[in-house]
């Protein structure tokens, strides 16, 4: 395990830039992006945030806005300790509508199904896709590519590092998380050895082959991650705090989430004004 503090998984990259999972295919795209355009390749270039907008705007136009917003939430978050935060707004992207988080019900059916896979090695694994998806909003690529060494244990909170984020996992979670890890140890978590881990539908095919009865709700990473953040705004996660854990670029983009929690504004205006007063205290 890694130590409270430890240091960040992220291995090199593109350009010599720290790359995790969900980093790396952006930074190659936007370091061929800036090639074409005669851009240096020093970090301090390549993230400037106006070179982050054209690659995100140009260079993926032919791309799904849900690609693009994840491209761009990315490298925003390696373009901060570079250049602090942006100084103006991003250019909207329409976006795919997030899925509805599951019910308490169907999580604990869903914790249940995973338990009972009858092999041990399936059984881990769809637990965690379950842990490290609801109990900590990890993106698909962010759970492929974790391993045990990536979850540390501070005092009594278990906390998974992933794309250089430090994210607590839900104290219902964090029990099973932790021994999930030591179980994995320096090796991947979900899916251990020898896997083509580039693939894009490595979890949806595994997720469609478990054992289940079909009346069971269906194991989406997608209503996994809605599920973690639609819970930290329910309850009352500073909108900073939640970007910096979930890796989403602005407090606006928190609003597609917020139409699923009562008492929430799904405003973008309302959730930015929150962000401000947050920042002003």
């Amino acid at each position: 395990m890694v130590p409270a503090g430890g240091k960040d998984p992220a291995a090199a990259g593109p350009c010599g830039l720290p790359a995790g999972s969900v980093t790396a295919p952006a930074l190659r795209g936007l370091c061929r992006f800036a090639q074409g355009r005669g851009i240096p390749e020093g970090r301090e270039f390549l993230l400037d945030y106006d070179v982050i907008e054209a690659f995100c705007v140009a260079g993926l136009a032919g791309r799904a806005c849900s690609t693009r917003g994840t491209y761009r939430s990315a490298l925003y978050q390696l373009a901060r300790p570079v250049h602090g935060q942006p100084g103006q707004r991003a250019t909207p992207f329409a976006g795919a509508k997030p899925p509805p988080p599951y019910s308490p019900a169907e999580r604990a059916e869903l914790a249940a199904l995973a338990g009972a896979q009858r092999d041990p090695a399936r059984r881990r694994s769809a637990l965690a896709l379950v842990v490290f998806g609801i109990g900590a909003g990890l993106r698909p690529g962010e759970l492929v590519a974790l391993r045990g060494s990536d979850v540390a244990r501070p005092g009594r909170q278990v906390v998974v590092q992933a794309a250089g984020r430090v994210i607590p996992v839900a104290g219902g979670y964090a029990g099973r998380a932790w021994d999930l890890a030591c179980h994995a140890g320096s090796g991947h978590v979900f899916r251990p050895g020898p896997a083509d881990r580039g693939y894009k539908n490595f979890i949806t095919n595994f997720a469609r082959g478990l054992a289940a009865d079909p009346a069971a709700p269906a194991l989406s990473m997608r209503r996994a991650r809605s599920t973690f953040i639609c819970g930290h705004l329910a309850a009352g996660t500073p909108v900073g705090v939640l970007l910096a854990i979930t890796g989403i670029a602005e407090a606006g983009s928190v609003a597609r989430y917020a139409r699923h929690v009562n008492g929430i504004s799904s405003s973008k205006g309302a959730l930015r004004g929150r962000w401000r007063a947050e920042n002003t205290r």
